[in-house]
Parts: structure tokens; C-alpha cells; sequence
């Protein structure tokens, strides 16, 4: 009989080598997990069973042979924007998406280090929305409270890993689509810098704003998996240099100045800071501060970033749009972005593009005096279900600027964030935090990420079972 939780990914992989499990149990118990809680979740768009156990008993062959790989036989989980052999690759659409004959290059390296795809999580029309609900999969809820999303667009990918059916689980981040939903189910969430893992087949993802990430429940895991699925392809626009991020789960931060940034950057459009969100990261802040940490009040000088954001995003939509089967099965709002994109494809994404040294600049002059920006992940506690889904276009783009200001300007820099927990609502709602630094800066983000886990144990805490009563009504 599967056990309830799987363990943590460096927990799991310490199980492996020492011979206390084998991986067919392993994926025997993911599969199980998958089934009881798929009705009420809906974390996974594909499933790869016989597949996956066919893997697990190779993996097993291969360690009793002597073999040793860092994730060998391990269960994973990734999102549905990443290319699995043999599996379609839908990105959240409708329509008849046929099998890839390839992995994606970050899958390819997960393979490499033996771990096992056990499935592909669902997440929302083309990465878009900060919730993970369409027709084509339907809603896929939250761990913590089925009436509430787990965020999006790696709402799949967050809610297999907060329900413990996966050990962890790759994402990907074009506007805090890892971030987000790690913030709003209670995980860790690591955006790395551009480059850091591999988007080939595309040599860069939404015109270099999105990035694939990693979740777990522990700063260890979500570290192990970065370092297991970074690299380059031959192809990619963005090669940074290689770092060792499990090794700096273990490191000591050293004392930093941290700068605590509240301020959300200017989009026009009404938008509110949540007391409680506010008071979790204040009383973050203040833990750094007790750890030995110098922290001030202080804004990084975002200006009118927004400007180079849209026409990346929606000239990415576009470029999507081409492998969608049938567009006409789209959300009205998908083609509505896709249209815009068209028109903001030229020289308005040429400006976009050419902006970002100047805005780098800009805002990252703040690392002249701090070494680390805390803010604010979310603006808001994770919506309902439904609480954005039916919106028009205009009013979905106010929704989701208003719940989530604060996490797409690190993407059109490039530059790694994480998300950690930062405690729940009155309700039992999670809200996370990010831990924001300059280009390459992800040794110093995860070590202080680490500090904080060991003086907050936040891994300690699971949700209810989400079988059980706690629905959310």
C-alpha cells in the first residue's frame, strides 16, 4: 500500500542509494497517489504509468549492477510546456497535440541523472494566467483548500508537490509562474537565471522572459533538482556559468544587507498590498534581522518596466500559437494576446528587447548597497476558483496585475529569484516571499533561502488531507 506523502526529493534519493526502497515501489506509490487524488486535484495532463514503472525497473537493474546517478530511479513530476518522448506536449490548450519524437533538453538532463517522469502536470492556456483553469484539463485546485487555485501557470507542478504525490517537480517562469504558485502552496520555488535550464527546443522562451524553474518543499530539493536539470544545448541564446546549488543549500549566507521592498512597480492600474500578506513579510524581515542580517526599507527603481514586459509576453503567444493544432478551440483571451502580439512583434519587441541593459541598470543599482531584495511574492492570498477563469481579457490582466505585481519584473531582467513560505491567513492560506539578486546571484538567494528554512522548519507543515472535509466550499 502507497504511503500517504512521498518523501523529499534529497530524502528519496538518500532511500535509493542505500537501499531502503526500490524505485519500482516508488513509482508503484506515485502512481496510487496520482489516482486517489486526481479527482480531487487535478495536478496531472498526462501520466506516463507503464512507461514510468518500465523506467523505474531498469533503474533498479542499473543500481543492483553497480550503477550510481545523482536522482537514479527517482519519481518526478514536469510541467506540460516541456517536450517528453512519446508524450504530446498540450501547454494548457485544446485540440489533438500529437506525441514528440524528443525530449526537451532540461528533460534530457533529468533523465541523464536518472530520474524517472512520472507525469506531466497541467497548467493554463500557454503559461498566461496566475491560475490553472481551462476546458481543456479543467481546474486544478489548491492542496491547502480546494475552493482556492494553487496559482499558475505551474499550478500542476506546485499542487503534486504541496500534496506530496511527487518529491518535486520542474516549472516554468515567464511572469512568476513558478514563484506564484510556490508562494500559494507553501513550497520553494527557484527561478534561476535566464539560461540556467535549458527551454530547447526553444533557444529562448517568450522572447527571453520565461525560464524553467524548480519546486519542493525544502530549499535541499528544489536545489537538487536545479543542479540535475541545468545546462546548456548547443542552440540556447543564454549559457550562464555553471554553479553548484545543492552545495549552497548547505552553505552559510554570511551577514547580508537585505533590502525589504514593499513598493509593487508602477502598471497603472489599481492594485493593494493584503495586511497579511504585508505582515508575513514584515515579520520575515524581521527573522533575517534576528538571524544577524542588516535589513532596511528600500525600492529598487523599476521605472516604467512594464513597457518591455507585453510586447515579449504576447509576441511569445504568438510564436505559441503557431503549434496549437486548432486556435479556434482557444480561450477568446488567448487569441486576443496572440492578435496583440502580431502588432507588437516588430519594433515595439525590438525596444523591448533593447531596454533591458538600461533597466538592468536601473534597478540594479540597488544591489550597490544590498545584497539581497525580500518582497512580497503575491499581493494577495490565492484567489477562489473561478475568480479569474471567466473574465474578459481587460478585466483578467487587471485581476492578475492586482493579485501578482511584484514577480514579472525579474523575468524581463533575467535575473533569479526564490520563493520561500512566509506563513498562512486567518484561513489557512499560504503566502511566500522572494528572496530577489543580480544576474547569477541564485548561491547567495538559496543559501539565505536555507538559513531562513532552518530557523522557520516550514517543511514541517502539510496540508490536510485533501480527500478529507477540508474542501473549501
Amino acid at each position: 500500500m502507497a504511503s500517504d506523502r512521498a518523501a523529499g526529493l534529497a530524502a528519496t534519493a538518500r532511500a535509493l542509494t542505500d537501499g531502503d526502497v526500490s524505485s519500482r515501489v516508488l513509482v508503484e506509490e506515485a502512481l496510487e497517489r496520482i489516482e486517489a487524488t486526481q479527482p480531487a486535484l487535478n495536478a496531472f495532463r498526462t501520466v506516463r504509468g507503464e512507461a514510468a514503472l518500465a523506467e523505474a525497473d531498469a533503474a533498479d537493474r542499473e543500481r543492483a549492477a553497480g550503477g550510481r546517478r545523482p536522482l537514479l530511479g527517482v519519481p518526478l513530476a514536469v510541467k506540460d510546456d516541456m517536450d517528453v518522448a512519446g508524450e504530446p506536449t498540450a501547454f494548457g490548450c485544446p485540440g489533438d497535440f500529437p506525441p514528440k519524437t524528443e525530449d526537451a533538453e532540461a528533460v534530457r538532463r533529468l533523465r541523464a541523472a536518472g530520474a524517472i517522469v512520472i507525469g506531466k502536470t497541467n497548467t493554463c492556456e500557454l503559461g498566461q494566467w496566475p491560475f490553472t483553469e481551462g476546458p481543456a484539463f479543467g481546474d486544478t485546485r489548491n492542496p491547502w483548500n480546494r475552493g482556492h487555485t494553487p496559482g499558475g501557470s505551474s499550478g500542476g507542478s506546485a499542487a503534486a508537490v504541496a500534496a506530496g504525490i511527487v518529491p518535486a517537480a520542474l516549472g516554468s517562469d515567464g511572469a512568476g509562474s513558478v514563484r506564484i504558485p510556490a508562494a500559494w502552496t507553501h513550497l520553494v520555488g527557484i527561478k534561476p537565471q535566464r539560461g540556467r535550464i535549458s527551454t530547447w527546443p526553444w533557444a529562448e522562451s517568450f522572447h527571453g522572459i520565461t525560464v524553467n524553474g524548480t519546486l519542493g518543499r525544502t530549499v535541499e530539493d528544489a536545489a537538487l533538482l536545479l543542479d540535475a536539470a541545468s545546462g546548456s544545448h548547443d542552440g540556447d541564446l543564454h549559457r550562464p556559468p555553471r554553479i553548484r546549488a545543492a552545495q549552497a543549500a548547505l552553505d552559510e549566507p554570511g551577514k547580508l544587507r537585505v533590502a525589504l521592498s514593499l513598493r509593487m512597480p508602477f502598471t497603472a492600474t489599481p492594485k493593494r498590498l493584503d495586511p497579511v500578506v504585508r505582515a508575513r513579510v514584515v515579520a520575515l524581515a524581521e527573522r533575517l534581522a534576528a538571524l544577524g542580517h542588516d535589513v532596511e526599507e528600500a525600492d529598487p527603481r523599476y521605472g516604467q518596466i512594464g513597457l518591455a514586459f507585453v510586447p515579449r509576453a504576447t509576441a511569445g503567444v504568438a510564436d505559441r500559437l503557431r503549434d496549437v493544432p486548432d486556435p479556434a478551440l482557444l480561450d477568446a483571451r488567448t487569441r486576443e494576446s496572440a492578435r496583440m502580439g502580431r502588432v507588437l512583434g516588430g519594433a515595439p519587441l525590438r525596444l523591448a528587447r533593447r531596454a533591458e541593459v538600461s533597466l538592468q541598470r536601473r534597478v540594479g543599482a540597488v544591489f550597490g548597497t544590498y545584497d539581497v531584495v525580500l518582497a512580497p511574492t503575491t499581493a494577495t492570498p490565492p484567489p477562489r476558483i473561478g475568480a479569474m477563469a471567466s473574465l474578459n481579457g481587460w478585466r483578467t490582466d487587471r485581476a492578475m496585475i492586482a493579485a501578482c505585481p511584484y514577480a514579472w519584473p525579474w523575468n524581463v531582467l533575467g535575473w533569479p529569484g526564490v520563493n520561500v513560505p512566509a506563513g498562512f491567513t486567518g484561513d489557512g492560506l499560504p503566502v511566500g516571499a522572494q528572496l530577489l539578486g543580480p544576474a547569477n546571484s541564485e548561491p547567495r538567494l538559496i543559501s539565505l533561502a536555507a538559513q531562513l528554512e532552518a530557523d522557520q522548519r516550514w517543511f514541517e507543515k502539510w496540508p490536510e488531507n485533501h480527500l478529507g472535509s477540508r474542501t473549501g466550499s
